[in-house]
């Protein structure tokens, strides 16, 4: 289904809301294949709209997914979830906030029901939701805050074995206080969050984290 540039001429002018063609996202997506198609690497876009950049990117991580895992039900979940979890956005709109939302759970739910049909489970949907209201966020990307007025706050999760994953939270302002001098950046990588150790490593300092859980518990720390 082709998506409208536009939702209103009035929001084109109170918010300069243009969204990208679907051709356009994907010929700047193809400018990075390699990293769309590394499951676990991560994305962030600032202005996410509705979620095109997102979704294209979650489906193709997704068919990644599905070439490696689709015959192993249980590996396709974990991976899965991984996909997810490693999709980030920011918007200004809390009506698009909560589309883009709602878009990447129903792309992740179509995949899932449909390759893991017996196994697909609500537990991990639910998890998966509770991943995106902590990854897609509503504030602005300018100023690093949410509607509210709070710093944005974008939580990592890091797979620890085959079930667990473990969650920080991290200040965006943080993160990205030094990335002026870098071409890439890794979203929880080298910044002005991090500190050294005595032995010289550097640490980046989250402002939360909590106990490793199974993926399909992860909403049980909200």
């Amino acid at each position: 289904m082709k998506r409208s540039q536009t939702k209103s001429k009035q929001r084109v002018a109170d918010h300069g809301e243009v969204f990208t063609s679907e051709r356009e996202v994907n010929a700047m997506l193809d400018l990075v294949k390699h990293e769309t198609e590394r499951i676990d690497s991560r994305f962030l876009e600032p202005a996410c709209g509705n979620g095109n950049f997102l979704a294209e990117i979650l489906r193709r991580k997704l068919n990644v997914v599905k070439r490696r895992y689709g015959k192993n039900p249980f590996d396709y979940e974990r991976y899965a979830v991984i996909a997810v979890s490693s999709i980030y956005g920011v918007e200004l709109l809390p009506d698009n906030t909560e589309e883009c939302r709602q878009r990447m759970f129903e792309i992740f739910d179509r995949e899932y029901t449909e390759n893991c049909p017996k196994e697909a489970n609500d537990e991990t949907r639910e998890a998966v939701r509770h991943i995106l209201r902590h990854n897609i966020l509503c504030g602005d990307a300018l100023t690093m805050k949410t509607a509210t007025g709070e710093p944005i706050i974008f939580a990592e999760w890091s797979a620890i074995n085959a079930h667990l994953i473990k969650r920080r939270d991290f200040r965006l302002d943080q993160m990205l206080e030094e990335s002026n001098n870098h071409v890439q950046m890794d979203l929880f990588g080298d910044s002005g969050a991090y500190h050294r150790d005595e032995a010289g490593a550097i640490i980046l300092k989250p402002v939360r984290e909590f106990p490793p859980v199974h993926y399909r518990k992860l909403q049980q720390h909200e």
